[in-house]
């Protein structure tokens, strides 16, 4: 009993619920041979990255950490920022549901430069699950989910020191301090810091290539471990300061803050963190366990954008009680539970006051059935009051199929509803020439709408050898359709002549995502891996001008990555060559000539 208790609880290091056991078994199984891996025993779509995949990637921060994965895209959103910005299935980060250890992070006033704020040597592993998530983790989601696991104090080493400098003059130092303070309680110190002084215009065209940059990011976790009474728990807090500074290389904040003299742009956030999880497994019920998470944040920012500036604060709480059990066997599971969100926005754009109070409590349920053998199934559903989007139904459907010998078929469906924060997830506008100009007025948010959307996906995979090496081939499709969303219009020319505006409005008409992407992946020799992927996107908008494609967003797109080890040799010594490629078709401009 106590080694099964032990099993279940080191799964709970991983995550405390979230497609339960059979996740949690492909994780700890798959974790110490490949860097990147699909489990044909996974009901939903999800492709699991260690710590050994992350170092292919030269990361420095969780933004950075997905440029050898086919599933996402990496680009940048604005050439000024030199900020990076995810799609999952052609949308852009804010359609996805991205959580830190299964407590949701980059979100609200976080979306812009979330994904920065975690230091890559934090990062344990990262889940990255396709289409219509699970709805224990919330109703937000239309696009995907990505959940990060961070290093866990009981299996951290005592010391850590990591030290990187680039050509273009960014330094940065990370370190990690791990404590046993008894047999039970573990605590763990990680500072990170970065930094970038020097300017630098290799295009000659006036603007830093690079921002600017400092950073300090401290953590501080503690995790109490008990096999014997089935109890495991963390505790975290949390620091960080980020500035950034931007623009003209003349551009001197001291001065010309606030003038026409050089255009510049200054970024300040600073924030801090609380959150705790306990996790309990009934002793004489293995198969059961209770778990409850809770997390406070507040998210300060304070910058501007040439002439344009933009203040937001928010100080959010959450809350999510989870139990998990069987019904009659183990082939029959559910969760079920309770969650509690608030969102404190005070958010200012130049003299614009746009503040707001958000706040929801939400019922689940989700059910798993699993033959052990060649199918499974999670169906789930959630009921949500929002003050603001009203009482609501968030149903959703995973299905797996393994109608062969290594082969997996999947399919998805659900539905995801969320506030659009216009502001804080178009920021990069704000370093246009163009003014926000909301045209509805009867909405709840910023007298908009809330967005709707319905995701429905399919998805196979093959493995088999050739030429005595292993390969594997598959494909997925996945369709998004908005029933409500937020427009946000580059095409339209403006009504009165001389003006530069970006429009805002509730959709009235048709919005869909439509993606496909085929892979191809073999060992070519002992050693040597080959991992490609094409990906095509038809993404289309009815806009006041009439339908279009997104701005931006490329319909085609290839990926190959490359990778080669040497043998381990004396001490665990050995060498990794990591090649990664990637290949973008045309992307659609909006017209500036007579809309800069």
């Amino acid at each position: 009993m106590k080694k099964q208790i032990s099993i279940l609880l080191l799964g709970l290091l991983c995550v405390f619920s979230s497609y339960s056991q059979d996740t949690l078994q492909a994780v700890k199984v798959i974790s110490k041979n490949k860097g990147l891996h699909k489990s044909s025993k996974i009901t939903a779509n999800t492709t699991l990255v260690t710590s050994k995949e992350l170092l292919k990637a030269a990361c420095c921060n969780l933004a950075e950490s997905f440029e050898t994965n086919p599933s996402i895209d990496v680009n940048f959103s604005d050439a000024l920022t030199g900020t990076k910005q995810i799609k999952m299935l052609g949308l852009t980060s804010p359609y996805l549901m991205i959580a830190e250890e299964n407590i949701p992070s980059v979100r609200g006033a976080s979306q812009a430069y979330g994904l920065s704020f975690t230091p890559g040597t934090w990062i344990e592993s990262i889940q990255i699950t396709k289409g219509a998530g699970s709805v224990v983790n919330g109703y937000e989601s239309i696009s995907g989910q990505i959940n990060t696991e961070l290093v866990k104090p009981i299996n951290n080493i005592p010391f850590f020191l990591n030290a990187y400098s680039s050509t273009d003059a960014r330094f940065e130092l990370n370190t990690h301090f791990n404590l046993k303070i008894s047999d039970k309680w573990t605590s763990a110190l990680f500072v990170h810091g970065n930094t970038r002084t020097s300017k630098n215009d290799m295009n000659d065209d006036g603007f830093l290539d690079n921002p600017l940059a400092k950073q300090i990011n401290i953590l501080n976790r503690y995790q109490y471990y008990n096999a014997e009474k089935g109890l495991v728990s963390f505790i975290n807090f949390r620091y960080m300061n980020d500035k950034k500074q931007t623009g003209e290389l003349g551009f001197n904040p001291n001065k010309d803050k606030g003038t026409t003299n050089f255009w510049g742009s200054e970024i300040h956030t600073e924030r801090f963190d609380v959150s705790s999880k306990v996790g309990y497994v009934f002793k004489d019920m293995p198969y059961q366990s209770i778990g409850f998470q809770n997390a406070f944040n507040t998210h300060n920012q304070e910058s501007y954008f040439g002439l344009n500036q933009y203040n937001i604060k928010q100080s959010s709480f959450y809350s999510n009680l989870i139990f998990n059990s069987i019904i009659s066997n183990t082939m029959h599971k559910f969760a079920t539970g309770l969650n509690f969100t608030y969102d404190k926005y005070q958010e200012f754009v130049n003299v614009n006051d746009y503040s707001r109070i958000d706040n929801s409590v939400g019922a689940f349920f989700e059910y798993t059935y699993n033959n052990d053998s060649n199918f499974s199934l999670v169906a789930g559903g959630r009921v949500d009051n929002h003050n603001r989007l009203g009482t609501f139904i968030t149903p959703r459907l995973h299905i797996r199929y393994n109608p062969w010998e290594k082969a997996v078929l999947r399919v998805s469906a659900g539905r995801g509803k969320r506030t659009a924060n216009i502001f804080a997830e178009n920021q990069p506008l704000f370093a246009s020439s163009r003014n926000f100009d909301i045209l509805n007025t009867s909405g709840k948010i910023y007298g908009l709408d809330p967005e709707i959307a319905w995701n429905y996906g399919l998805s196979f995979n093959q493995k088999f050898i050739i030429f005595g090496k292993n390969a594997d081939a598959g494909f997925d499709f996945y369709k998004t359709d908005f029933t409500k969303q937020v427009v946000v219009d580059l095409y339209t020319t403006p009504s009165i002549p001389e003006t530069h505006q970006v429009l805002l409005y509730n959709l009235n008409g048709k919005s869909f995502a439509n993606s496909l992407q085929v892979d191809f992946n073999v060992e070519l020799a002992k050693h040597l891996d080959l991992r490609t992927a094409y990906k095509y996107y038809d993404i289309q908008t009815d806009y006041l001008s009439g339908r279009s494609e997104r701005p931006l967003q490329a319909k085609h797109r290839f990926f190959a990555n490359l990778g080669y080890e040497t043998h381990i040799v004396e001490k665990g010594k050995q060498w990794k060559f990591d090649f990664t490629y990637n290949w973008m078709g045309e992307q659609k401009l909006p017209e500036t000539a007579s809309n800069p």
